[in-house]
C-alpha cells in the first residue's frame, strides 16, 4: 500500500505566482548621509591645510622651561640612609630538633604473597621497599614500609609521588 502525506493532503493548492515585480524606492536617506560625510570630510581637510603654521619664536621659550630643574638641596634631610650603610643586624636563630628517621608504611597485610605484590608495585614506581613480619593479638601480620628517611619533607614527596602514580596510599610515622 502507498505511504500517503496526510499533512499536504489538509492544505490548499499553492497559488501561481504573478509576474508583477515590486519596485523598491530609491535609498534617499542613505545618499542623503554619505553625501553630507563626504562634503563634511573635504571641508575639514581644507581647513587643516589654511591653517598657519606656529612660530618658532615660541617654541624655545617653552622648551627652556622644561629643560630647567629645581636645585639640589644642600643637605639631605633623611637620616636613615647613612644609618642603614653601617647597621648591623643580629638575629637569633634556634635551631630546630630533629624529629628523628621517618618510616612509611604502605599496607599491612595477612598473607605474605599480597605484601610481595605490594613491594613489587612500589618497586615499580622506583622506590626501594622491604616486608616486615609482626607479631601482633590477632596472629601474624606482614607490612611494607620504605625508609628510613631523614627528614617528613622527603617522606612526604614520595607519598605523594606514589598516590599520583595510584600505586599505594602510604602513611608516615617516626621509626622511633
Amino acid at each position: 500500500m502507498p505511504q500517503r502525506d496526510y499533512v499536504k493532503a489538509g492544505r490548499a493548492a499553492p497559488r501561481p505566482k504573478k509576474n508583477t515585480k515590486t519596485v523598491k524606492p530609491f535609498p534617499w536617506p542613505l545618499v542623503i548621509t554619505v553625501g553630507v560625510l563626504v562634503i563634511g570630510f573635504v571641508w575639514f581637510l581644507y581647513h587643516l591645510s589654511q591653517k598657519t603654521p606656529v612660530d618658532d619664536a615660541v617654541t624655545p621659550a617653552i622648551t627652556a622651561k622644561k629643560d630647567e630643574l629645581p636645585p639640589k638641596p644642600a643637605a639631605e634631610p633623611y637620616q636613615y640612609i647613612k644609618e642603614l650603610e653601617n647597621k648591623e643586624i643580629q638575629v637569633q636563630v634556634e635551631e630546630l630538633e630533629a624529629k628523628g628517621p621517618f618510616l612509611m608504611f604502605c599496607g599491612t597485610y595477612r598473607a605474605i604473597e599480597t605484601a610481595q605484590q605490594m613491594k613489587a608495585k612500589v618497586a615499580f614506581a622506583g622506590y626501594p621497599s622491604e616486608v616486615r613480619r609482626i607479631e601482633g593479638k590477632n596472629g601474624v601480620f606482614f607490612r611494607v614500609t620504605l625508609g628510613p628517611y631523614s627528614s617528613k619533607r622527603q617522606a612526604e614527596s614520595d607519598k605523594s609521588r606514589l598516590m599520583r602514580q595510584r600505586v599505594a596510599e602510604c602513611r608516615i610515622a617516626n621509626a622511633t
